[in-house]
């Protein structure tokens, strides 16, 4: 019976954004989160960071870190959070957004989010 774990990819690629959108190397990135360059080496490989680790990662990201976790085969039937649940932390976390722009920013995806569920399956969405 498979468990929940973490989502390397999905953990990795919000670090890549944040330190893209911050302006640093993965070494700075490593440097201001006390880690080692080789943990963030090891999971652009794929392999999952240790528990302290992963805390310091999803606590410098500002999200929750039931956001990277994913779901094993002995509970498949686990629904998805809301987009907007899993973008809004990210957005808020930006220092170049106004609260006012977080807010238009999350409306614009719940209405995506809506027009794309209301299309018919198999139309692209």
């Amino acid at each position: 019976m498979a468990k929940d774990q973490i989502n390397v990819e999905g953990l990795y690629g919000a670090l890549d954004a944040q330190r893209v959108a911050r302006g640093l190397s993965w070494r700075q990135l490593a440097k201001e989160l006390e880690v080692s360059p080789s943990l963030l080496s090891r999971m652009a490989n794929g392999l999952r960071p240790d528990v302290d680790a992963f805390i310091t990662l999803v606590q410098w990201l500002g999200v929750p870190a039931e956001q990277f976790t994913a779901v094993g085969e002995d509970r498949p039937n686990r629904e998805e959070p809301e987009l907007v649940a899993q973008i809004g932390p990210l957005l808020r976390a930006r220092r170049d957004l106004a609260p006012e722009d977080v807010a238009y920013l999350e409306a614009v995806i719940q209405a995506t989010v809506r027009r794309v569920k209301a299309l018919p399956t198999g139309t692209g969405a």
